[in-house]
């Protein structure tokens, strides 16, 4: 019978510990290459991945744009107006 953790027959050290020895050495591929190679092999995944993305026209960034710049401008007059009504309650309760 097995459990969420291990199984009873078998503690949990003696599982890691058969599981190191399978391994073999620790690292894997990454203890053959150096740390300039490992940047390098980071820096060029990153270049492929961006060559995936799908960036926008000119067209669709400036209505983005517009639409942020919008949605800002109402919420900034929404918490100024919510302010303005708050310190006036304020002032009227308070004195």
């Amino acid at each position: 019978m097995t459990d969420a953790v291990g199984s009873i027959d078998m503690p949990d050290a003696q599982d890691e510990e058969l599981e190191t020895k399978k391994k073999g050495r620790k690292g894997g591929k990454r203890a053959k290459k150096g740390p300039l190679k490992r940047l390098a092999t980071f820096y060029r995944q990153i270049i492929a991945e961006l060559r995936k993305v799908v960036w926008p026209t000119r067209n669709q960034l400036t209505s983005y744009t517009t639409v942020v710049i919008f949605f800002v401008a109402i919420m900034i007059a929404l918490v100024t107006v919510i302010d303005y009504g708050l310190n006036h309650a304020a002032k009227y309760v308070f004195g």
